[in-house]
């Protein structure tokens, strides 16, 4: 059912995932995609924000369980799902996806059969901090009809979009304004819960 999606990643999740993993270069960082189906083509999921879950170790552990359910209670009343994970590798040659994610992934999917793993590509996130970057940086990873996680887009086609283009030209400026100093995710959280991790004035 993945392989027939196809995802659209609204300007703000794309810049706070990215920011996020900036934030922790060289630590594995992860957290949540919420979106919902396209209400013109459900085969389209929208994926409508991004919230920063760790800068570290994970797997499915008490706390990303709750964090699960508070973002789920959150978002529900919107309409909005947790459709997708997204992480990016401690090693800035990794450019795999481990098992960790795809166990979160599966675990995401038992509830929302289309989900996305979007995996961070570390030498363009490279080239962004240069000012160089252009391409998007993630790797669309799907589930297939074998129950395994593979990459998507492989084949020439391109199932993984950015709603607004110019999202990498207003991400240069954040990056030049080192505006991922500002990023909290749900570690900066449970140290200090006075820190929100879903960020809602980030872009203020």
């Amino acid at each position: 059912m993945g392989a027939e999606c196809r995802y659209e990643v609204a300007q703000a999740a794309y810049i706070k995932l990215v920011l996020h993993a900036l934030k922790h270069r060289c630590s594995p960082v992860s957290g949540l995609l919420v979106g919902r189906l396209s209400d013109d083509d459900a085969s389209t999921v929208q994926i409508g924000d991004a919230i920063p879950l760790t800068h570290s170790q994970i797997g499915l552990l008490p706390s990303l369980e709750l964090a699960l359910i508070q973002v789920e209670e959150r978002f529900g009343a919107q309409g909005l799902n947790v459709v997708g994970y997204y992480h990016a590798n401690e090693r800035y040659d990794d450019a795999e996806l481990g098992n960790a994610a795809k166990k979160i992934g599966d675990h995401i999917f038992r509830y929302f059969p289309r989900a996305a793993l979007l995996l961070l590509d570390n030498k363009r996130l490279e080239e962004l901090l240069k000012g160089k970057g252009r391409d998007l940086a993630l790797q669309l990873h799907t589930r297939d009809l074998s129950k395994s996680w593979r990459q998507a887009g492989l084949d020439g086609g391109n199932q993984l979009t950015i709603k607004e283009p110019s999202a990498n030209v207003l991400l240069l400026d954040y990056i030049s304004s080192e505006k991922w100093q500002d990023i909290v995710d749900f570690d900066d959280h449970l140290d200090d819960i006075s820190k929100d991790w879903l960020n809602p004035d980030l872009f203020k």
